[in-house]
């Protein structure tokens, strides 16, 4: 069907509310098509879109379509997968309770048990309650970062991992097959009875006790203060619980910890934008604290600043506090003599390679992916089945790690504890973690890296950043701001061992690399760069030259 064809059926089949909202663009076809030209589909971090009426948003009808293509999956599945059930948990956005009721709701009514927590709670301890409960499959309703008017889902398998392609095809087919997204069936609370089972206490604390294990000094008198703000999101109360049970003292960014859907006191809720650390920067000014932390609003990132000898602040990117996290947790390790001979750190194709170096100095094997947490959970998945590497540390350059394997996505509750301790650690030691940091680049070379991420909404948006790419692949390349590549990977055309996947990526010799690709949950085209020099200043040049030559004027 045409946009205006779907917009059609949407005014003839949706509840008053929505017809309401329709009939308020009914005169403007930019509007309709945008609302209705592609249905939302799943990407990266899952199916993730603006609130609103259409196909092309997030709404009830688009949640309960995706969810009873889940529940046609697991009943063909059969009656033991419908008795495991799914998990289900959301954040604080707008309607993510309502969202999440509906998809209990759609599973009750295929006769699917479900487990509803109680209340807001976040991704990784939705990954770690569907293990803990032994259950079939996840929903969490959130989107993550994104700006207040979205929200999203994110679908879980039985192993706590996101559903990575090949496993999420059969829900997507499931989905294709519905007729009439309005004809789904869905119980209330009252008619589902049993089937829906609320949780919370007994799952937090379990989750708690895990990530308190990972401690290697339980128990030591802790010299650091952290300011601590969660974004109004889920991240408040576990956070909290963790780092003061683990005898840190935390100060709170008091006017960013209740969960407001609008993010009214934040700039920005998004650990990867500078405008996202001003509260927590005056109040780490204001209190003397070493280190201030902020997770998004579903916490699974963590962003960091760091105060140096001189006093003065530095905010690091994913790269950094991931390379740090990485070089105490190797080092604790090492010191333990538990670091075992088949050790194994993953992370991504447009992570940073000081982590390699890093991992390798120890005698790990290094193990890359595509972007998204679910390849990297599905390769620990792998590895635990091989029995042939043992699983240590995984990240992403935006912001996301995981330490213990008992979650399969990226857990901010984890490195929020981990880099604390990192912190407390060489402080004992007459060290910052900036010390830390610059001794690494000592050792290694310096690393700039860097994230350019061009906004193209809507559909005129997504054509547009469909033809820089189709400019990028229609020139061949030997070299690249006057560096010589080393090879020029498309993933169109995947190496062995990858999906297909619509990603550039330009190696140089030296270890930096660039690469473009199109976001899977945002109107963005995304723009990496790592690059690797002898010194600060000619590893920015590098930096500034493929920035040139690679981004459209307007980036």
């Amino acid at each position: 069907m045409t946009a205006q064809q779907k917009f059609e059926l949407w005014l003839a089949k949706a509840d008053p509310e929505t017809v309401a909202e329709l009939q308020a663009v009914a005169h403007d076809p930019d509007e309709i098509n945008d609302r209705f030209y592609t249905d939302l589909a799943f990407g990266t971090g899952g199916m993730r879109g603006v609130i609103g009426a259409g196909t092309n948003r997030m709404n009830r009808v688009t949640v309960a379509r995706a969810t009873a293509g889940l529940a046609a999956v697991m009943v063909q599945a059969g009656p033991a997968a419908c008795r495991q059930g799914v998990v289900i948990s959301h954040d604080n956005r707008r309607c993510s309770r309502l969202f999440a009721q509906t998809v209990a709701g759609v599973l009750a009514a295929r006769g699917i048990h479900s487990y509803l927590f109680e209340s807001l709670r976040t991704t990784p301890e939705l990954s770690f309650g569907v293990r803990y409960l032994g259950a079939y499959a996840g929903v969490m309703i959130t989107a993550s970062h994104n700006p207040p008017e979205y929200n999203g889902y994110k679908l879980y398998d039985s192993t706590g991992c996101q559903m990575v392609p090949e496993m999420a095809q059969a829900v997507i087919d499931a989905i294709d097959r519905i007729a009439d997204p309005f004809a789904v069936p869905m119980l209330t609370p009252e008619q589902a009875g049993d089937l829906i089972e609320t949780i919370g206490p007994a799952v937090d604390a379990a989750y708690y006790e895990k990530v308190l294990a990972l401690q290697f000094d339980p128990g030591v008198k802790r010299d650091i203060t952290a300011v601590y703000t969660p974004q109004h999101g889920t991240g408040n109360i576990p956070v909290r619980h963790v780092l003061q049970q683990a005898g840190f003292r935390v100060i709170p960014v008091t006017a960013q910890c209740d969960p407001d859907p609008d993010f009214s006191n934040t700039e920005n809720p998004n650990p990867e934008s500078p405008a996202a650390y001003t509260a927590a920067l005056e109040l780490l000014k204001q209190t003397g604290a070493d280190i201030a932390i902020a997770t998004d609003p579903d916490c699974d990132r963590l962003g960091a600043v760091i105060r140096g000898r001189d006093g003065k602040t530095r905010l690091l990117t994913g790269n950094q506090s991931g390379a740090v996290i990485l070089y105490y947790l190797l080092t604790r390790l090492r010191e333990k003599n538990a670091l075992p001979a088949n050790g194994v750190m993953i992370n991504t194709i447009v992570t940073s390679t000081l982590g390699d170096r890093i991992a390798e100095g120890f005698g790990l094997t290094v193990e890359k992916t595509l972007t998204g947490f679910k390849f990297i959970g599905d390769a620990i998945r792998r590895h635990e089945r091989l029995g042939d590497k043992t699983f240590l540390f995984g990240y992403e350059e935006s912001y996301g790690c995981l330490i213990g394997d008992f979650v399969r996505d990226k857990d901010a509750v984890q490195a929020s504890l981990m880099f604390c301790e990192a912190a407390d650690y060489f402080k004992r030691r007459g060290k910052t973690l900036l010390d830390v940091l610059d001794e690494l680049y000592a050792a290694y070379g310096i690393y700039e890296d860097h994230l350019t991420s061009l906004t193209r909404k809507g559909a005129k948006g997504a054509e547009q950043i469909k033809a820089i790419m189709q400019a990028l692949r229609g020139r061949a390349r030997t070299e690249l701001a006057g560096l010589p590549l080393q090879e020029t990977v498309d993933f169109l055309q995947p190496p062995a061992g990858f999906p297909v996947s619509d990603v550039l990526l330009y190696r140089f010799a030296d270890g930096g690399f660039a690469a473009v690709r199109p976001s899977g949950t945002e109107p963005k085209c995304k723009f990496y760069y790592c690059v690797h020099g002898a010194t600060r200043q000619e590893a920015r040049q590098k930096l500034a030259a493929l920035r040139a030559a690679l981004e459209p004027a307007d980036a």
